[in-house]
């Protein structure tokens, strides 16, 4: 694929992200004045996404939901709505998001290869999308079956903004992440000008801080290439992913698309905080409306993430009533609407989801008997939690007995949760001594550190077993401490800085020196991937997802190729392997439904083996024994048949003279049609 392919795709991404933005955004000024701009950045990517879904259910081409935002554009450019000075106003926030969308794309630039990790079933979830467009979408996996046993929405996304835009599964899956952290970024700029005057940036900067762990590492002299890994498997049997590292490590994951979806829902709980009493009747409405659509589709893009941000919601929504109750101007629209409303409301949008869902869910929930390392704790959790310390000390001097809510913990030996609490008590003082009253960014940071004290006390029940039986709770609800205490941290440095004599000192610096500072710095981000390239062996420069097919097995390229411009769903019969192996690449790779892929991550979603272990053996069949080839590929509906040298070295093919058309012979892959008997 050249590189002018790839430059044209990025810009059709660029413009369609950009024309859905610009289509909402005049939609929206009514009611949140200068903050519709940042708003509508998220809320039309899932509104496109939520249109198109209705769609795919009654099987019309999810490209459709394209027309109701090109209506309101064509409607808004009569209507004179756009000028030059409402548009340059606004140009901080496309800044944002253009600076971090480059930034990422870079890094994918040099490392893009859809192979490694889970990028295999990330990229096969996409493929299957867009080769399909059908709710549930087809499982690439499991042929004959749904992704309805896992949560995909995130690869909907994507996919549908891949078939909005013309742009290939291979681009899609190196621009998806470039999106998410761009998205992200302008959220989280919101939550900095909803709560400061000043270094309104501040809140952006968790998205792409590295964590304690990864500094260590470096100054005792890890390779870099060792760094990002290993900072990441720092509490013992778990995983603690931080944004930075789930964004350049690039898988396109459930885990790692849902943090713009976090970073929207954190953005608009700050502004009903900030803004509950000033919103219009009307204004209400519409932010429990944006409220649920971030809220409903959290199931679809990571289960995990509703666990955390549906009591959130409900606790903001308690807040605001207990803040505004005896007002008068409360209105008919009261927080109480937001409490009741939003959730039916979210269910509601996204019912088609619910109503298809098969997932097995989590098994119950479990008491932690062998808590983090103190050390390894706060080598994951030390920035946030220093900040909270010191930002903490005046009330621990007034209320020196909140020290006194670690002892439990201690007498317990949670000593990790001993440090979280302390911090959190004082907080949840001041919180309640105001009566709903305090800054939205103590109850951030309360939030996130409550999150890590709960991963400290219980997990939640999975097929994990009994040696990683947290690794999936701390795994996925760290991202959500961290974004949360990170944005809450960031604002109280904020309001640090902001104080007078710092600001006066600040002010000394010539203006000129402050702007080099502040391009300094993007320039630095803009450059550090390229820099970071030469300690990595191979580095790559592509956006396709799949080049590195042509690299390291040439054949299979050019069939994947071949098979790629076949139109419409098909089932193949390729080779079964391991997870996290090269198997299950062609159906990866096209979208299309093989008899059965990664048998742990089907078991892991089905929770029966049975199906499972009869497709391994109907395949080894399949290959082996001629006699029985056609009827068994019958009996799963497939139509193609592939032999590249991965059959041939897992099994010890022999092939029917008949019922199989020969299709594509070349560079040692046959694929064949199946013809029948």
């Amino acid at each position: 694929m050249g590189i002018e392919e790839q430059v044209l795709a990025v810009v059709a991404w660029l413009v369609v992200i950009k024309l859905i933005q610009l289509a909402l955004w005049p939609a929206l000024r009514p009611f949140f004045g200068r903050f519709a701009y940042p708003v509508s950045f998220s809320a039309s990517v899932l509104g496109l996404a939520l249109l198109a879904w209705y769609l795919g259910v009654v099987h019309l081409p999810v490209q459709l939901a394209l027309l109701p935002f090109l209506a309101l554009l064509a409607w808004h450019v009569y209507r004179r709505s756009y000028t030059r000075d409402s548009l340059a106003e606004h140009w901080r926030w496309d800044a944002v998001f253009l600076v971090l969308f480059l930034f990422l794309l870079e890094c994918r630039y040099i490392s893009p290869s859809a192979s490694f990790a889970e990028k295999f079933m990330d990229h096969g979830f996409v493929a299957s999308i867009m080769r399909a467009p059908v709710v549930p979408p087809l499982d690439p996996w499991f042929a004959g079956g749904h992704l309805n046993v896992y949560y995909y929405y995130g690869s909907w996304i994507m996919g549908v903004l891949g078939l909005s835009t013309g742009v290939a599964s291979r681009l899609v899956f190196n621009l998806g992440l470039p999106t998410v952290l761009a998205l992200a970024g302008v959220n989280l700029y919101m939550v900095g000008h909803l709560l400061l005057e000043r270094y309104r940036w501040l809140p952006v900067l968790p998205l792409i801080l590295p964590n304690p762990a990864s500094i260590q590492l470096f100054l005792l002299g890890t390779p870099l290439s060792k760094v990002a890994w290993d900072s990441t498997r720092v509490i013992a049997d778990t995983i603690n992913e931080y944004p930075l590292f789930s964004f350049t490590w690039g898988d396109l994951h459930a885990h790692v698309l849902g943090i713009f979806n976090q970073a929207f829902l954190i953005a608009l709980l700050v502004l009903a905080l900030s803004c509950w009493g000033r919103l219009t009747e009307r204004a209400r409405l519409v932010l429990i409306g944006l409220i649920a659509l971030s809220l409903g589709a959290m199931p679809g893009i990571n289960s995990w993430d509703v666990l955390l941000y549906g009591p959130i919601t409900v606790l903001v929504a308690l807040l605001i009533w207990l803040r505004h109750r005896h007002d008068p101007a409360e209105g008919r629209v009261t927080a109480l609407h937001l409490l009741i409303a939003g959730p039916v409301l979210a269910i509601a949008l996204y019912a088609p989801y619910y109503l298809t869902l098969a997932s097995q869910g989590i098994k119950g929930i479990g008491l932690v008997k062998a808590p983090s390392d103190p050390v390894q704790f706060l080598l994951v959790h030390g920035f946030f939690l220093a900040i909270a310390y010191l930002a903490c000390i005046p009330e621990l001097r007034r209320r020196p007995y909140l020290v006194a809510a670690a002892l439990p913990f201690l007498l317990g030996g949670y000593i990790a949760a001993a440090i979280a609490v302390v911090p959190l008590a004082c907080l949840a003082a001041r919180l309640i001594e105001r009566r709903g009253e305090g800054r939205p960014e103590d109850l951030l940071v309360a939030l996130g550190l409550a999150i890590a004290l709960f991963c400290e006390l219980v997990y939640l029940k999975d097929n994990m077993g009994d040696q990683y039986f947290r690794m999936n709770t701390v795994f996925k609800f760290y991202i959500g401490a961290w974004l949360l205490a990170g944005a809450g941290t960031f604002v109280m440095v904020g309001r640090a800085l902001d104080r007078e004599a710092v600001t006066a000192r600040l002010a000394a610096v010539p203006r000129l020196a402050r702007h080099a500072a502040v391009l300094g710095a993007v320039a630095l981000l803009l450059v550090a991937p390229f820099i970071a390239a030469g300690n990595f062996t191979h580095p790559t420069y592509t956006l396709d997802g799949l080049a590195f097919l042509d690299r390291e097995h040439p054949g299979d390229a050019g069939a994947v190729r071949y098979l790629q411009e076949l139109p419409g769903p098909h089932v193949i019969a390729e080779a079964k392997g391991d997870d996290y192996s090269y198997a299950a690449r062609v159906s990866s790779f096209t979208g299309m439904q093989a008899i059965v892929g990664w048998t742990f991550h089907q078991y892991m979603w089905r929770n029966d083996y049975g199906p499972i272990q009869e497709r391994t053996n109907d395949l080894q069949a399949i290959y082996e024994e001629p006699t029985r080839t056609i009827e068994l590929l019958q009996k799963y509906d497939a139509d193609l048949l592939y032999v590249g040298e991965l059959e041939r070295t897992t099994y010890r093919v022999t092939l029917p003279e008949t019922g199989l058309e020969p299709v594509y012979d070349r560079e040692g892959v046959q694929i064949y049609r199946v013809t029948g008997a």
